[in-house]
C-alpha cells in the first residue's frame, strides 16, 4: 500500500514518488533510502542499518550517505536546516518524522522476534505474521534422502546447505538461514504455511537419491503465497561433479526468480568451499553435530573438523569451525589444559581468516573465536563485518557480531544485530545463542528484568550454557530477587565449580570497566566466591 504524507505519495509496488500526481524523479538508491526511513519511522535508523538496507552491506563513504540524505530531503521538499520530515539525530542516525496517513497504508509491523511476552498478564502472545521483505525471499527446505541409507542423511543435508550458501551470496535475495529451514526436516509440510511462518515468498524443496558413485538431485520452486509450482528440474551425475550439480540448481532457482539476472552475478554464486569431497564429507559430519552445543557434541565434532583440514590443508571453513569448538569449550569451562587449548584455538582461527579471506563462514567462526581467545574485539568485529559483506544473509555473522559488539560496549548496535539474526533465522535451533546475546545487551544496559527473561529462555534451550546461567544469577541479584539469584548460582557452581569473580576478565572479553564491574557485582551478590 502507498505511504501518504502531505501532498506526496510513496508507492513501493510501483517504485514511484509522486507530488500531486506528478512523478518526482529520484534515483533507485535515493528511493530505497526514503522507503527504508518511512517504513522504520518509529525508530532512529543507524548508518549501519542504511548501509545494509540500501547498499547491501557495502562500505561507502560518509559523504555518499550525506549526499543521498540530502537528495531525499530535496525530493520531498525538506532541507537540512528545516528537517521537517527527516531529522538527523546526532551520532545515532536519521528518522522520518513526517505524519503518515495511517488509513491510507494499513501496513503490518514486523515483529522483533518470535514469542513476544505480555509482562502485564504473563501470557505469551503469538507474534503477528512476518511481513514479506522488500526483496525476493526464499527458504530451502531439507531435501528428502531417497537413498535408503540413514548414514547418508548428512550428504543430503550438505547439498541443501551448499544451495543456501550459493543463494545467500546474491545480495538482492533474502535467504532464510539453514538452521530455521532444517526445523522442517522429517515433517510433512504445507508450503503456504512454511511461507507464512518464515515470512518468505518462495520455497525450494527437493530430493537426493545416491547410489554408489551416482547421484540424482531433483528440486522444485513454489510460490508460497499461491502454492503454484514455478520451476522443477532434475540433475544427474557422479559424485565427481557434485558441486557443479549444486551450482546448476542454484542457477536455475535464481533464474526462475529474476530472469534478468546477469551471468556475472550467477557466477559469483558458484564458489565452492573445497574441491575435496572426502574433506567435505568430514566437514558435513562435524557440522551435523556442532549446532546442539552440548559438551559431547563438541567433543565429537572437533576431530571431524581436524580430519577435514588434514585431507584439505586449505579448507578455511573447517579451520574456522575447529577454532570455534575451542572457543565454545572455553566459554563453558570445559577446557582441561586451558593455556594450550586457547593457543591452539587461536592458531586455528588465524589459519581460518588467512585462508578464507573470501569465505564468510571461515571469517565468521574464525573471527569470533579469535576475538574471544585473544581479547582482540576490534579485530574480530572487522572480520565479521567482512563476513557480512560477503554474505549478508549469514545469520551467525549477525548474532556472533552482536556478541562482540555487546562485549565492546556497543549495546544498541548489538541489539540490532541480534534482531536481524532472528529475522534471518526465526526458527533457529541455535536460538539460545541469540537469546543469551540479547540478555547480555539488556544486562549491560541495566535492564535486569529483560536480561533475566532472555537468559532464562537461553538456559531453557541449553541448560549447560554457562554464560546464560551466570546472566540469570546476576540479573536476579541486581533486580533484588535474592531467592532466584541463589537458585541460579547453585546451577552455575554445579556447571563450573572453579568459576570465581576474580576470573571474569579471563573468562569473557568484557571491554568496558563499568560493564565488568556490574557483572562482578551481580555475581558477587548472587553468591559467587571472590
Amino acid at each position: 500500500m502507498p505511504f501518504v504524507f502531505g501532498d506526496y505519495v510513496l508507492d513501493p509496488e510501483r517504485r514511484e514518488l509522486t507530488l500531486r500526481a506528478q512523478v518526482v524523479a529520484v534515483g533507485p538508491q535515493v528511493f530505497d533510502l526514503l522507503l527504508h526511513l518511512v517504513r522504520n519511522r518509529d525508530r532512529v535508523v543507524s548508518k549501519d542499518d542504511l548501509l545494509q538496507a540500501v547498499w547491501g552491506g557495502r562500505i561507502v563513504s560518509e559523504s555518499t550517505i550525506t549526499s543521498h540524505i540530502n537528495a531525499v530531503r530535496k525530493a520531498i521538499g525538506d532541507s537540512g536546516e528545516e528537517q521537517r520530515l527527516i531529522r538527523t539525530v546526532a551520532r545515532k542516525g536519521f528518522r522520518f518524522v513526517g505524519e503518515i496517513s495511517l488509513d491510507e497504508i494499513g501496513e503490518a509491523r514486523q515483529p522483533d522476534g518470535p514469542g513476544v511476552a505480555d509482562h502485564g498478564s504473563g501470557v505469551q502472545k503469538e507474534p503477528p505474521p512476518l511481513v514479506l521483505p522488500d526483496k525476493p525471499s526464499i527458504t530451502v527446505l531439507p531435501f528428502l534422502n531417497l537413498s535408503g541409507d540413514p548414514e547418508q542423511e548428512y550428504f543430503a543435508d550438505g547439498v541443501v546447505e551448499d544451495i543456501i550458501a550459493a543463494l545467500s551470496r546474491l545480495r538482492w535475495l533474502f535467504v532464510i538461514a539453514r538452521n530455521s529451514s532444517f526445523t522442517y526436516k522429517g515433517r510433512a509440510v504445507d508450503v503456504k504455511e512454511v511461507g507464512r511462518e518464515l515470512g518468505v515468498r518462495y520455497v525450494l524443496e527437493g530430493s537426493v537419491r545416491k547410489s554408489g558413485n551416482k547421484v540424482r538431485i531433483t528440486g522444485q520452486l513454489i510460490d508460497a503465497t499461491t502454492g503454484m509450482n514455478l520451476w522443477a528440474e532434475r540433475f544427474e551425475g557422479t559424485l565427481d561433479d557434485i558441486f557443479e550439480l549444486q551450482d546448476q540448481i542454484a542457477e536455475s532457482v535464481v533464474g526462475a526468480i529474476a530472469p534478468q539476472l546477469e551471468r556475472a552475478e550467477i557466477e559469483r554464486a558458484k564458489r565452492k568451499p573445497t574441491e575435496s569431497l572426502d574433506a567435505y564429507d568430514y566437514y558435513l559430519r562435524g557440522m551435523a553435530k556442532l549446532h546442539s552445543g552440548t559438551r559431547e557434541a563438541i567433543e565429537a565434532a572437533l576431530p571431524l573438523f581436524y580430519r577435514a583440514t588434514e585431507l584439505d590443508p586449505e579448507f578455511a571453513s573447517a579451520y574456522g569451525m575447529a577454532a570455534w569448538c575451542h572457543f565454545w569449550r572455553k566459554v563453558n569451562g570445559w577446557m582441561t589444559d586451558r593455556a594450550r587449548e586457547i593457543a591452539e584455538g587461536a592458531r586455528l582461527a588465524r589459519l581460518a581468516v588467512e585462508l578464507g579471506r573470501d569465505d564468510a563462514v571461515a571469517l565468521t567462526r574464525g573471527g569470533h573465536a579469535l576475538a574471544h581467545l585473544t581479547g582482540d574485539l576490534d579485530g574480530g568485529i572487522a572480520l565479521l563485518e567482512r563476513a557480512k559483506f560477503l554474505n549478508p544473509n549469514l545469520a551467525p555473522a549477525w548474532f556472533l557480531g552482536g556478541f562482540l559488539r555487546a562485549f565492546r560496549g556497543e549495546t544498541q548496535s548489538a541489539v540490532e544485530h541480534f534482531a536481524h539474526a532472528v529475522r534471518l533465522s526465526p526458527l533457529d535451533p541455535e536460538m539460545f545463542r541469540m537469546q543469551a546475546g540479547t540478555a547480555l545487551t539488556h544486562f549491560f544496559a541495566g535492564r535486569f528484568d529483560s536480561a533475566s527473561a532472555s537468559a532464562e529462555k537461553a538456559v531453557g534451550n541449553l541448560p549447560s550454557f554457562l554464560m546464560a546461567v551466570a546472566l540469570v544469577a546476576a540479573s536476579h541479584a541486581l533486580a533484588g530477587r535474592s531467592d532466584e539469584a541463589r537458585q541460579a548460582m547453585q546451577r552455575l557452581r554445579a556447571l563450573d565449580p572453579s568459576l570465581r569473580v576474580s576470573k571474569l576478565r579471563d573468562w569473557l572479553p568484557i571491554h568496558r570497566p563499568e560493564d565488568l564491574k556490574q557483572f562482578a557485582d551481580g555475581l558477587r551478590l548472587a553468591g559467587l566466591p571472590e
